[in-house]
């Protein structure tokens, strides 16, 4: 394991409209060239934004909606199918109901448009994009409301005194309109005093903790450690966790989660070692059409994730890779589910149904 606790200098922004005289463009912060590399990835057309989406070089639920939204607002502006680009860029990946979600909205919006002032494709092109800046703002502010509840949440459940904290995957600024979901708790307990050390799994295959959880824990001056996936349990047996804080793609009704994979490992062992374990999510993320966790569509990725590293063979030619990108933790296993609207526990789909019907609150237990 390693400590680290220098910031690196600001970065773009993960995701950024820009209307240039050329023709508006998605920015993205290609998140596969980082921490190494902060580079910027313009994307004019529909099938460049998809291919960023399914390698990943945009991702995190919150922000996949948001790229989603972009995506139909770039292609009514470009003078493309919307109908075509939306339904492209909604299955883009499967497991993340955020990006359909996104693609929805804006679409709606577009069609909503030409419904009203037919052959106005200047105007319905513009308010797609109004779409996708209002689901922006909107998920700045559901981070900042999460991070307020998850902290709340945190006195309650551990306290006094300072949070070892551990996390899997990446949950920050880089998956999200504001500062992100799970590691945006993180910044609010280390803001009030309270964050002793974050746990950093490093996330196989592609190493999203290491590379981004760590990245982002340096800019924000955060003392953290990173260390392998399967060296959790010795932390857990140890007793030096506190709290395990994780992210969502998407939640079904009865609250399973799916989430990176390693993530029901972690709630397993939260769960034997009695420590809690929070899942913090925008409510959007909550799939209320899909029943329980047998219903939540797993992504499987290419074998090469696993059969190389850093493009280099580590397993023989040909070899099988089993490399689903999520796994499902079942309600039972989680402590609590964070939203903007407020808090989830006991996690069960009496919890959930009264999430999915409440506004926004100023701190809720469900």
């Amino acid at each position: 394991m390693a400590d680290f606790t220098a910031a690196p200098p600001g970065a773009p922004p993960p995701l950024r409209w820009d209307d240039s005289p050329d023709g508006p463009a998605l920015l993205l912060l290609d998140q596969t060239g980082l921490p190494a590399e902060e580079r910027e990835i313009a994307c004019t057309s529909i099938p460049t934004l998809v291919d960023a989406v399914q390698r990943l070089a945009v991702r995190g639920a919150p922000l996949l909606g948001l790229a989603g939204a972009y995506g139909v607002a770039l292609a009514a502006a470009r003078g493309g199918s919307v109908d075509d680009a939306a339904e492209r860029l909604a299955r883009a990946r499967p497991t993340a109901v955020n990006l359909a979600l996104g693609v929805r909205r804006a679409h709606d919006a577009h069609r909503a448009h030409l419904a009203a002032r037919p052959g106005d494709l200047a105007g319905a092109a513009a308010a797609a994009l109004a779409a996708a800046r209002a689901l922006h703002r909107e998920d700045a502010a559901a981070s900042a409301a999460m991070a307020r509840h998850g902290l709340a949440l945190l006195d309650r459940l551990a306290p006094g005194g300072a949070l070892r904290l551990l996390t899997h995957c990446n949950t920050g600024a880089l998956v999200s309109g504001g500062e992100g979901t799970a590691l945006a708790v993180v910044l609010a307990a280390h803001r009030a005093g309270r964050l002793n050390r974050l746990w950093v799994d490093e996330t196989r295959p592609l190493l999203q903790g290491a590379r981004l959880t760590a990245y982002e824990a340096a800019r924000a001056g955060l003392p953290y450690t990173l260390l392998a996936d399967n060296a959790a349990g010795s932390l857990f047996a140890a007793g030096r966790v506190d709290a395990v804080l994780i992210g969502a793609d998407r939640i079904a009704a009865d609250g399973s989660t799916a989430n990176k994979v390693g993530s029901y490992p972690l709630a397993v062992l939260a769960r034997y070692h009695e420590v809690p374990f929070v899942v913090v999510a925008p409510s959007t993320t909550v799939d209320p059409r899909t029943p329980d966790g047998a219903g939540i569509e797993v992504e499987q990725r290419a074998a090469h994730e696993v059969a190389e590293f850093a493009g280099v063979a580590v397993a023989p030619p040909g070899a099988a890779a089993y490399n689903p990108a999520f796994d499902v933790t079942p309600p039972e296993l989680i402590s609590a589910i964070v939203t903007e609207k407020g808090v989830v526990s006991p996690v069960d789909v009496s919890g959930m149904t009264r999430l999915c019907a409440v506004s926004p609150s100023s701190d809720e237990t469900m």
